[in-house]
């Protein structure tokens, strides 16, 4: 498996969300099962119960085999030139002819969430920000077309 980029805060979210699931998640999708399981009636409604009770443990088993595979091959990016060079964990401000700023932070691919402004340095816009600075007007080759940004800010 190849190395997976993270910030600090989306390591420790993703490990949260390991320890959640372990914890807490796995004891009560095991607590649904159980009960349904001893309901003992054989009518169609507790069928469906024991299904939907074992869907839910099959999706916990597998986002904990998910999380554990991912963690175990992180790399956490430390940001070290705060406000220079863009790299993962940088927050940038930038802006297109004719259209609003938009900040956006950029991430690693297991962290992205587009609809809170943080965008994987894979991403079309996330590689065409890498390694530039505040200032710098950056061509973005998008699935629609080309487009041009200007670098307002670095933080």
């Amino acid at each position: 498996m190849s190395v997976s980029y993270l910030t600090r805060e989306g390591f420790e979210k993703l490990q949260q969300e390991l320890e959640y699931l372990r914890t807490e998640k796995r004891q009560e999708v095991a607590e649904r099962l159980h009960n349904a399981m001893e309901d003992g009636d054989a009518g169609i409604d507790n069928d469906v119960e024991v299904e939907a009770a074992k869907n839910e443990q099959a999706f916990v088993e597998g986002r904990i085999r998910e999380l554990e595979a991912l963690l175990a091959n992180v790399e956490v990016v430390e940001r070290s030139n705060q406000g220079e060079v863009i790299q993962i964990g940088t927050t940038v401000t930038i802006q297109e002819d004719g259209m609003e700023k938009e900040i956006y932070t950029i991430v690693g691919t297991a962290e992205t969430d587009p609809r809170n402004g943080r965008i994987s340095y894979e991403s079309p816009l996330g590689k065409a920000l890498m390694d530039h600075r505040e200032g710098d007007v950056v061509e973005v080759n998008a699935p629609n077309g080309s487009f041009t940004i200007k670098i307002l800010k670095v933080e």
